[in-house]
C-alpha cells in the first residue's frame, strides 16, 4: 500500500525534527544540525506549514521531554493534566516552525524568491520572538546545538546565539537546493554565497580562538559547592540541619585550597539568612571561620506591612570578616513555577516551587567584592542573553550562575542548561562560575570552554581559577542587533506579501 505524498512528506519532515534533536545534549550529535533540516526542505512545498510543524512537534517533544517528570514529580500534577500541558506547549513552540516555513514557501511561490534568502532570517526572527513573547522561553534555539563546535560558535560576540542559527539554516538551505536542482545555475550560485559566508564564519572563529581569550591580568580562587540535596526533602524543617551540615562540611574542604570566593548554589539555604534563626547564625559565622567570601543562594522576604510580605529569590554576598556586602534578587521569574501569571484569573493553579507564595522580581544589581563585583544570574536567568548583557554592561568581572536543577533529575536538561549558559561566556567574553545544587557546577572560560565540572547527583566541592574582567564586544555594546537585522528584513518579506494580497484582493473587486 502507497502512502498519500502529504503523509509521506509528514514524515519525511518529521525525520529532520529527530536530527535537529539529536544534535543537543543529549546525545548531543551536534554535526546533525548541519544537515537536519535537509529533509524539511525537500519535501516542505506539499504542505508549508503542516510539514514545519510536523518537524517542530517532534523536536520539541524529543528535547523537552523531561518536562513532563517535573511537572509530575515536582508540581504535583496528575499524568493526564502534565501531558496536557506538556502538549499545549509543544503545539506553540512547533508553530513556529510551521510559520517559519509557510512563509517561505509562499515568498518562493509568488516571487520566485528561494529558501536561502528568505528562510535563515525568518527562523532567526522567530527564534527571538519566541524567546521574548510572553515572558520568553528560548529554550533549544538550534544555534545552542553547536556548544561543543568551538570554532561554530565564536562568532557569538557579535550576533548572539542567533548568528549561530542562521548559519544552519543557511547551510541546510544550500544543501537542500543543489539536491532540488543540481543542474541550476541559481543553486550553484548558492552553494558558493554559502561557502564564502561558512569562510568567513568560521574564519572569524580561528582567529578568535588565536586570541588570549581566558587571560586576564586579575584573578580570583573559587570553590563551587554542590550539596546533592534532594528536591523532594528540601524544604522539610527537620532537614534543614542536615543540609547546613554538608554546606559546611564541603566548605571546609574547600578552603585547603584558601579560595578568594566559596559559591552555594540556589536556594541552598532553605530559611530565611535575613532572620534570627541559630542556623542564620551558622551561615553567616562561616566566611568569619573560613577567612574567605561567601555567596549563598537564599529566599528573601520584604515586609510591606504586619500581615503583607515580599518574597525573592535571592544571593547574598558575605565578606571574610562576616559583613553581607550585597543582596541580588532574580529579576526574570519561571511562570507557574516561581510565581503565577495573571494570579486573580489563574488562582487555582498551583506553583511548582514549594515552601513560601509568589516571588517578586528584583533588579539588576552586581554585588562589590574586593573592588569589583559578580553578575548573579539566578537559575534559568542563565539562558536569558539579554540579562548576562546587563549585568556585564554595569560593571561585573565575573558572571555567576546559581542553579538548582534537581527538577530535571538524571535527563538531559541539565547538560542543555549548560550548554546555554556557555554562550553568555562568549558574548561578553566573561568568566561565568556556575554553582548547581545538584550539578553540572562548572567554570566557563571566556572562549566557552568548560574548564572545570562535575558529575550530577554528587556532593562535592570543585576550586578553580577564574578571570577577572570582561572584554568590550560588539555583543556587549550592542545587543541582539543581528536578531533585529533578520525582524527588519523579515518584515520586508512579510510587507511584500501583504502587498500582493493586497493588489489581488482590489483586482478581484475591480
Amino acid at each position: 500500500m502507497r502512502l498519500a505524498k502529504p503523509v509521506w512528506s509528514l514524515m519525511v519532515a518529521a525525520i529532520s525534527g529527530l536530527l535537529l534533536a539529536a544534535s543537543f545534549p543529549r546525545p548531543d550529535l551536534f554535526l546533525f544540525a548541519w544537515v537536519a533540516l535537509v529533509p524539511l526542505l525537500l519535501v516542505m512545498r506539499h504542505r508549508p506549514f503542516v510539514s514545519g510543524f510536523t518537524a517542530g512537534v517532534v523536536f520539541f517533544a524529543t528535547v523537552l521531554y523531561w518536562l513532563n517528570f517535573v511537572m509530575t514529580t515536582y508540581g504535583g500534577l496528575q499524568p493526564i493534566f502534565s501531558l496536557l500541558a506538556y502538549f499545549f506547549l509543544i503545539v506553540y513552540l512547533a508553530a513556529y516552525f510551521g510559520v517559519a516555513t509557510w512563509f517561505s514557501c509562499q515568498l518562493e511561490a509568488i516571487f520566485k524568491i528561494p529558501y536561502l534568502l528568505t528562510l535563515p532570517p525568518l527562523w532567526v526572527s522567530l527564534e527571538y520572538l519566541r524567546g521574548v513573547l510572553f515572558t520568553g522561553f528560548p529554550w533549544a534555539i538550534i544555534g545552542y546545538s553547536q556548544q561543543n563546535f568551538s570554532l561554530a560558535i565564536q562568532s557569538s560576540d557579535v550576533t548572539g546565539v542567533y548568528g549561530v542559527s542562521l548559519m544552519l539554516v543557511v547551510v541546510n538551505c544550500a544543501i537542500a537546493g543543489i539536491i532540488t536542482a543540481p543542474k541550476s545555475r541559481l543553486a550553484w550560485l548558492g552553494v558558493a554565497a554559502t561557502i564564502m559566508i561558512s569562510i568567513s564564519h568560521f574564519g572569524y572563529g580561528i582567529w578568535r580562538e588565536g586570541q588570549p581569550l581566558e587571560q586576564r591580568a586579575e584573578q580570583l580562587q573559587v570553590a563551587l559547592i554542590q550539596g546533592n540535596i534532594e528536591q523532594a526533602q528540601k524544604w522539610a524543617p527537620d532537614n534543614r540541619h542536615l543540609s547546613i551540615d554538608r554546606y559546611q562540611s564541603l566548605s571546609a574542604q574547600a578552603a585547603g585550597n584558601q579560595p578568594d570566593l566559596i559559591i552555594w548554589p540556589e536556594a541552598a539555604t532553605p530559611f530565611f539568612l535575613q532572620d534570627q534563626s541559630e542556623l542564620a547564625a551558622r551561615v553567616k559565622q562561616l566566611p568569619v571561620q573560613l577567612e574567605t567570601s561567601l555567596l549563598i543562594g537564599s529566599p528573601a522576604y520584604r515586609q510591606l506591612s504586619p500581615d503583607k510580605y515580599e518574597y525573592y529569590n535571592s544571593a547574598y554576598l558575605f565578606s571574610s570578616a562576616g559583613e553581607e556586602l550585597g543582596r541580588s534578587d532574580k529579576i526574570h521569574l519561571v511562570p507557574f513555577g516561581e510565581y503565577v501569571p495573571f494570579g486573580r484569573l489563574l488562582a487555582f493553579i498551583d506553583k511548582l516551587v514549594v515552601g513560601m507564595g509568589d516571588f517578586s522580581p528584583g533588579q539588576v544589581r552586581p554585588l562589590p567584592l574586593n573592588g569589583h563585583h559578580l553578575g548573579v544570574l539566578i537559575c534559568y536567568e542563565a539562558i536569558f542573553p539579554q540579562l548576562a548583557r546587563k549585568y556585564v554592561q554595569q560593571g561585573s568581572d565575573l558572571l555567576v550562575n546559581l542553579t538548582n536543577d534537581a527538577w530535571f533529575g538524571h535527563s538531559s536538561a541539565p547538560y542543555q542548561h549548560l550548554a546555554m549558559t556557555r554562550f553568555r561566556a562568549i558574548e561578553n567574553r566573561i568568566w561565568i562560575a556556575r554553582a548547581a545544587n545538584t550539578g553540572i557546577s562548572a567554570l566557563i572560560s571566556p572562549a566557552g570552554n568548560v574548564t572545570l565540572a562535575g558529575p550530577i547527583f554528587v556532593p562535592l566541592q570543585l576550586s578553580g581559577m577564574v578571570g577577572l574582567g570582561a572584554e568590550t564586544t560588539f555583543y556587549t555594546r550592542f545587543g541582539d542587533i543581528f536578531a533585529y537585522i533578520c525582524l527588519g528584513i523579515s518584515g520586508g518579506f512579510l510587507t511584500l506579501l501583504f502587498l500582493r494580497r493586497q493588489k489581488i484582493s482590489k483586482g478581484s473587486t475591480s
